[in-house]
């Protein structure tokens, strides 16, 4: 069967364009799904299923007209009642009373169907979209042809005719059916070449499960299961395949199923990458267009302009000398030499040698903590158009999805401001047709192949010439000698000379000699630095002494907070400033080119800037003043958060055991507001937690992890914030502060429950309450109580679990913290339904629901309903668990919760399997797969061992037995009880 879009697309009638004046609503009429007729929102009465099968056909003939006879024979075929022709005429007198003057026409002893406004038929639009989806195909533009057959697919509602009888209409759906099949097949195939494998799987292991004899969906499912690294189970998918059609049709499976499976049994390298397209693409829907602004006022470097040029140009259409793969360009000198501004004016000039799009990036390379590959690539495969859920997690697997993404394209890659050859080597495309600019403080020797630039200082006539431009010729040609003097002491940096010429061009009353003063005096300048980055230095000290002393004060207090940027209202807090104020003095240090505004209301320093802007704090700000400036900002965040914490649960208590704070922080009207803020902080924040491992910080910024406790959770931030949290354990552990040591603990333990680290996460609960108890700090008793019920719960240590969790719950009590109580009866509930108490375990979790409905909570309801959905499903009562279960998922995707979201999937298999619906299992385990779970490999290996009883269920006993190997592995690694069961279900498969 062909696999392209375009399948012999059902006939229509011809409809007309609808004129340009104001007309009355038209005519609308569905067939992919019930039929139907519409004006506007009005839907009309068509009458009877045989009155409905008669405007169908009529609908379906293109507008020709249909002869009494055929219409008899299209509803009764051979045995039509004896008033057959009398029943057609009252149908069709009934329906021209509904349907507009004009539309249904009788002529020559029949009917026809005439004049539908354009649009007017559901298929019809069906037809146009699916042309169009082939014609973006065939032009190469995937993602475009992929959205547009989503749209086409998604006009099905149901059954094509469904509810019309005859002869005529049955075959008209088995047409219909087989057509949409077919659309559905291609854009499958789209997804797999743009890169979308764990995506597919989920859908595919549906389709073959309601049609288990489409071999190309077959087909497909192996070649997605393949690229998202489950080589077992693709290959068990065709030996399902052959069994079953060998059962059934006693034939083979098709030669292009044969062959896929002898690919993947050899690794075929080419498998694992998207196939190119039938033609080259001569346009691309998603084509990223990252580059940054170019100056308009460049000057000079012509030379490197006219050498980088021509390396890009041979890239872009396949010329390179030396027959290289691609081109890779590192730009490297000292900071403030102009490699930016280069590398980006070159990119500019090269863009139609890329028609396929520019990637860009800073690598950050400079700062304390320079950008991870894997962070990168995950940016870029985005750009590229790859869905989040296709994306992997670990950097190999990205960087060769990466290069597979880039292969047939052709886009140029600049990686700004590297720190080494190894940071950007899995960010090279790799591919012919592509290139790479890199610029970095190092020259990249050990990077193979590279076209390495040495970038130097401008000349002085290059430099005189910027400088001219950015103050203007008349007032240089006044004092072109005082010029001459200024760019010398700028030491011909295009930087320094950017900013010294900034300053003058803003004063209007100072001249070019009042300027070269200020720079020859040497008293102004960091002596102590080395050679090569003084004149930079000697520049910002220039820059630095011409601010007003508010400016200077916030050019010092801002550069002392870690993070990536600040937000407005935080850099209030750090000034002690009103906002309004705080804007003033920031967007002044915009002007002068010391600070950047990142976004609106967002500011950020140049590397070099922060630097240098530290330096001035140490040397200029009293050591108490800086102190308290990071104080207030460490105050404002823990303020916001335990705010944003307390709507996200009211009445949990935890919030009044946090340390106190001097500094308010913002307050929201709405808990979207309040998450928007959280997750769009998580890095500012969790570096400002990081920041404070010494003196009455400490305690406030352990207390700040317990507040952002979200960020731990949602799989987006998981990382810094362990990185934080271990910190600061570290840091208390030094001081001796067991109060803090202990709540820094609680909170290293909940990341590592979530990550499924079990070991890490019970040691360090087990101190943390060691510790909490001896500082007779209540309320890490409870928290890191409830961890360890859960992992001894997970580990089938029923007995301890429960004495664990009630110590939490009884704790939550005593401190009236009404939440921590539901949560605690929750988890009660789940230990309860392990242990086959299932009235209890419903009793349970239906109390942790109702006290959570009460203080009207929302993300934690979802925790509730998940109990009590599992609960019920244990106990029997599916249709209620499962409505608990749906509610639970569609609350934790709402609130970013990612991973708890793939954790309720796992919950909706297993519902649907006890409900003996295997194909929703099966669908819903894959999604678990593909989002991710709470619990690591632990509840992981619990999804396989779902997925593979859903397969056996639907007679795929091969890929079955794949899951439950894979499955076995990791339930054993974590000592889980229901490694049994896997070992069980194993053993006669693996006898046979």
């Amino acid at each position: 069967m062909d696999d392209r879009v375009g399948h012999r697309d059902p006939r229509v009638p011809e409809q007309r364009r609808p004129g340009s004046a104001e007309e009355p609503a038209a005519l609308r009429f569905d067939v992919l799904g019930p039929v139907r007729a519409r004006r506007g929102d009005e839907r009309l009465a068509t009458g009877s299923p045989q009155q409905r099968a008669l405007l169908a056909a009529l609908l379906l003939r293109e507008g020709r007209t249909a002869t009494a006879a055929e219409l008899i024979d299209a509803l009764w075929g051979e045995d039509p009642p004896s008033q057959a022709l009398a029943a057609v005429r009252t149908y069709a007198s009934r329906l021209r009373k509904v349907l507009d003057p004009g539309v249904l026409l009788s002529e020559s002893g029949g009917y026809a169907v005439r004049g539908l406004a354009e649009g007017s038929l559901d298929l019809a639009v069906a037809q146009e979209w699916a042309a169009e989806a082939e014609k973006a195909r065939n032009a190469g533009d995937l993602p475009h042809a992929r959205e547009v057959l989503n749209r086409t697919l998604g006009l099905w509602d149901g059954e094509a005719l469904a509810g019309v009888p005859g002869p005529y209409a049955e075959a008209q759906r088995v047409r219909l059916e087989e057509w949409r099949l077919g659309l559905l097949e291609s854009r499958l195939d789209m997804d797999l070449e743009q890169g979308c494998h764990a995506e597919a799987v989920s859908e595919l292991t549906a389709l073959t499960a309601a049609y288990p004899l489409r071999e190309r969906l077959r087909e497909l499912l192996m070649l997605a299961l393949y690229r998202s690294g489950r080589q077992a189970e693709a290959l068990a998918v065709y030996a399902d395949t052959r069994r079953l059609l060998a059962e059934e049709l006693g034939v083979d499976p098709r030669a292009g199923l044969r062959q896929l499976q002898h690919r993947i049994l050899r690794a075929d390298p080419e498998l694992a990458e998207p196939s190119a397209p039938a033609t080259e693409p001569a346009v691309v829907r998603v084509r990223p267009a990252q580059l940054p602004a170019t100056v308009p006022d460049f000057t000079g470097r012509s030379a490197f302009v006219r050498e980088l040029g021509e390396v890009l140009a041979g890239a872009g259409d396949g010329t390179g000398a030396g027959g290289r793969v691609m081109a890779v360009s590192a730009l490297a000198g000292i900071g403030g030499v102009g490699k930016t501004t280069l590398a980006v004016h070159v990119a500019h000039q090269a863009r139609p040698a890329f028609p396929d799009g520019q990637l860009y990036v800073d690598l950050q390379g400079a700062g304390p903590r320079s950008a991870e590959p894997e962070t990168v690539l995950g940016s870029f495969l985005r750009a590229l158009g790859t869905a989040d859920s296709a994306i992997p997690d670990s950097l190999e697997e990205r960087a060769a999805l990466y290069r597979s993404v880039l292969d047939g394209r052709r886009v140029l890659v600049l990686l700004d401001n590297a720190k080494d050859a190894a940071q950007i080597r899995p960010l090279l495309p790799g591919t012919e047709g592509c290139a790479a600019l890199v610029t970095s403080r190092v020259r990249m020797v050990d990077l193979a192949g590279a076209h390495l630039v040495d970038l130097d200082v401008m000349s002085p006539e290059e430099a005189l010439a910027l400088f001219t431009r950015i103050v203007g010729e008349e007032r240089v040609a006044a004092e072109r000698k005082a010029a001459l003097d200024v760019v010398a002491a700028c030491g011909f940096l295009p930087l320094a000379i950017r900013i010294a010429a900034s300053r003058l061009a803003a004063r209007r009353t100072w001249t070019v000699s009042v300027l070269a003063a200020k720079l020859a005096d040497e008293r102004r300048r960091l002596d102590e630095l080395q050679a090569g980055d003084l004149a930079v230095k000697a520049t910002f000290e220039l820059g630095y002494g011409a601010l007003e002393p508010a400016q200077a004060r916030a050019f010092r207090l801002l550069g002392l907070a870690d993070g990536p940027d600040t937000s407005l209202a935080a850099a209030a807090a750090v000034l002690d400033l009103p906002v309004e104020d705080t804007e003033d003095v920031l967007e002044s240090l915009v002007d002068t080119s010391l600070l950047e505004s990142a976004a609106p209301g967002r500011y950020r320093f140049h590397d070099l800037v922060r630097l240098y802007a530290r330096a001035c704090a140490d040397r200029d700000e009293p050591a108490g003043e800086r102190g308290t400036a990071l104080s207030r900002l460490l105050d404002f965040y823990l303020a916001t958060a335990a705010g944003v914490y307390a709507i996200e649960r009211p009445g949990d208590r935890t919030v009044v055991h946090l340390e106190p704070t001097s500094y308010r922080g913002l307050s929201f009207g709405e808990r979207t507001q309040a998450l928007d803020w959280l997750f769009a902080e998580a890095q500012c924040l969790l570096a400002c937690a990081r920041q404070q491992q010494s003196g009455s910080g400490l305690r406030r910024a352990v207390d700040l992890l317990w507040a952002a406790k979200d960020l731990a959770e949602s799989g987006a931030n998981a990382k810094q914030y362990e990185w934080a949290a271990t910190a600061l354990r570290d840091a208390a552990q030094d001081a001796a502060d067991i109060r803090a040591e202990s709540r820094a603990r609680t909170a290293l333990s909940h990341v590592h429950l979530a990550a499924g680290r079990y070991s890490e996460a019970d040691d360090e609960a087990r101190r943390a309450i060691e510790l909490a108890t001896a500082a007779h700090d209540a309320t890490p008793v409870s928290w890191a109580a409830t961890d360890r019920g859960i992992i001894a719960l997970n580990q089938g240590r029923y007995e301890e679990a429960e004495r664990l969790l009630t110590t939490a719950r009884d704790g939550y009590r005593a401190d009236g913290n009404r939440p921590g109580e539901a949560s605690a009866l929750c988890n009660l509930a789940q230990l309860h339904q392990r242990m086959d108490r299932a009235d209890s375990a419903v009793s349970l979790a239906q109390q942790g629901v109702d006290i959570f409905q009460q203080l009207g909570l929302s993300l934690r309801l979802a925790n509730g309903r998940y109990s009590l959905g599992v609960a019920l499903t244990r106990a029997g009562r599916l249709p209620e668990g499962l409505a608990q279960l749906t509610d639970a998922m569609l609350i934790f995707a709402s609130n970013r919760q990612r991973l708890w979201e793939g954790t309720t999937h796992l919950r909706i298999a297993q519902l649907h399997l006890a409900a003996r619906r295997p194909a929703q299992a099966a669908q819903h385990a894959e999604q678990s797969l593909a989002i991710g779970v709470i619990g690591g490999d632990l509840i992981r290996g619990s999804v396989l061992n779902t997925l593979g009883k859903s397969l056996r269920a639907l007679g795929q006993s091969d890929r079955a037995r794949a899951c439950w190997h894979e499955a076995l592995l990791l339930l054993e690694n974590a000592g889980a009880p229901e490694a049994a069961e896997v070992r069980r279900l194993l053993a006669p498969l693996d006898a046979s």
